[in-house]
């Protein structure tokens, strides 16, 4: 599958979409496919922290297993992603006049058993849509309210 990517702009400097975006054990609460986080290291923070993510897309369930390969405070964070699908991923941000720009990259391969390239086409546009609403609910965490 060619590489997905996808932004949003966030109305909060990137030091406050940091901070939120680098508390990894809450992504589950945003990220409608993460059913759980359960970390496998000490370290629930920067590079080498791993974690195990009961995924689920539709029918399909699987455990993704992330180690965190990059960490860089208020700039981004990437990943190795180990399991029935496997590839690299990264969140960056990325300051613009009115906040932060949020984009998320994933490059993931499909094996044979989930219809390889074939497959990885198929779950292109479902993929997107998942993740674009993640995106929204991430930026929702953002949103100010008025009387």
């Amino acid at each position: 599958m060619p590489p997905l990517v996808t932004s949003i702009r966030i109305q909060a400097p990137p030091t406050a979409v940091w901070e939120e975006l680098a508390t990894l054990e809450q992504h589950a609460e945003w990220m409608a496919d993460a059913e759980s986080i359960e970390f496998r290291t000490a370290s629930t923070r920067g590079t080498g922290t791993a974690m195990a993510v009961r995924t689920r897309v539709g029918p399909l369930t699987t455990c993704d297993e992330i180690t965190v390969t990059w960490w860089a405070p208020r700039v981004g964070i990437g990943v190795s992603h180990r399991g029935i699908v496997s590839g690299i991923g990264a969140f960056a941000l990325a300051p613009d006049a009115d906040g932060t720009i949020l984009v998320w990259y994933e490059d993931l391969r499909f094996p044979a058993r989930l219809g390889g390239a074939l497959g990885a086409f198929v779950a292109r546009p479902v993929l997107r849509r998942i993740w674009e609403g993640n995106l929204r609910r991430f930026a929702s965490r953002f949103a100010t309210s008025t009387p």
